[in-house]
């Protein structure tokens, strides 16, 4: 029925537009832009308030998702790096007051794996000083604390509708913002955006099909297997595409409300048994709420324990994450100088992240669990 769905958005006419008003309608924004993927959304927003301001500094997590950096640079951007506390996976506020000068542009409120950031004290700390906060929910859609969803606290926020994510499409971003000069820069910013060339549609499609063939964990080795898929990837563009969202895909998200729901209502299960089975419920911030993970963060005794688990438990589905803090990567590291990130240095090496989504079974969870306590990791 997706796939069916999926191809009758290719033939409608604006198939985005009924989309774009269920978004509207579910987290009370007044503008969406329907993107190819996260980070061709963040770029957008970016650029956009770049061109308000003419400010050309972005805070961001000292550890957070390559893509990130890559939409900040590709803007033609300076990224700032501000270090984050392990026990809430969120800024460390005393390091970020003393980054606040006049260039800033924005900071970026990370609500890394679901967990929420505290996006009303960033809000605070910018209201004075003409900085605008942006929220990353790539990883928390349709997310809630206290009262409210996720990306409707900041000035704009984004999601990602890529594989893995809290709803997924194959790829794809969400912009949403009830800001009017907001919104029109974006739209400027992207008013030259062309569409997908036939080939890489077409392209795209079969890489769908394929993915929801072999989509069962099961079977997930195969495609995992395949380099041009590139799942479980992470990296820093240099480039990447721009475009929208194709009509094939926003077809797939038919019905993505309900979805979205179920598929959180499940994460949110699931880290409960997580909790509950290796004693860390209320250890630390992190682990205070039924947040609905998109996965499940676990600190372990430092390197050689991370390496070792996830090389004896990687069919499990358990993930190192991201390789390395953001001064390290290789293309952009000359940046940084002597940055002050020895947190997200620890969490870099000491992080694995244990899966939510809704394939698993009892038998899985309790394999992951056991696979944790035996090795001692914890």
């Amino acid at each position: 029925m997706d796939l069916l769905n999926g191809f009758y958005g290719i033939v409608k006419k604006d198939p985005g537009a009924r989309l774009e008003n269920e978004i509207k309608e579910y987290f009370g924004t007044k503008y969406v832009f329907l993107m190819s993927s996260g980070k061709a959304a963040l770029f957008l927003i970016v650029s956009g308030l770049n061109k308000l301001t003419g400010r050309t500094k972005v805070i961001i997590p000292a550890y957070t998702c390559f893509s990130v950096p890559s939409a900040i640079r590709m803007a033609g951007l300076e990224i700032v790096l501000c270090d984050i506390r392990p026990d809430t996976l969120d800024y460390e506020y005393s390091q970020l007051e003393d980054l606040l000068e006049d260039d800033i542009l924005c900071i970026v409120s990370t609500h890394l794996f679901g967990i929420p950031s505290d996006t009303d004290r960033i809000r605070d700390l910018c209201r004075s000083k003409g900085i605008y906060v942006v929220e990353d929910a790539a990883q928390a859609m349709g997310v809630i604390n206290k009262g409210k969803k996720l990306a409707t606290l900041g000035d704009v926020g984004f999601f990602s509708l890529g594989r893995g994510k809290n709803i997924t499409c194959g790829s794809g971003g969400v912009i949403i913002t009830s800001d009017e000069r907001i919104a029109g820069s974006i739209r400027e910013c992207g008013s030259g955006i062309q569409r997908v060339p036939f080939f890489e549609y077409v392209k795209d499609i079969a890489e769908i099909i394929f993915l929801m063939i072999f989509i069962n964990p099961f079977l997930y080795w195969f495609p995992k297997g395949l380099p041009f898929l590139k799942l479980g990837e992470t990296k820093f563009y240099r480039t990447f595409p721009v475009q929208r969202l194709t009509g094939f895909k926003v077809g797939l998200l038919r019905n993505w409300r309900n979805k979205l729901e179920t598929l959180n209502k499940t994460r949110s299960a699931v880290a409960g048994y997580y909790l509950q089975s290796l004693g860390l419920k209320g250890r630390m911030p992190i682990y205070s709420n039924g947040f609905a993970y998109l996965r499940f963060p676990v600190f372990l005794h430092g390197k050689t324990a991370k390496e070792k688990l996830c090389n004896t438990a990687d069919w499990l589905g358990i993930s190192p994450m991201y390789p390395t803090q953001i001064s390290k990567i290789a293309d952009i590291k000359d940046l940084f100088g002597n940055p002050m990130d020895a947190c997200a240095e620890k969490i870099a090496e000491s992080l694995v992240a244990l899966p939510t989504h809704v394939f698993l079974t009892e038998k899985d969870k309790e394999s992951i669990s056991n696979a944790l306590k035996e090795m001692a990791c914890i």
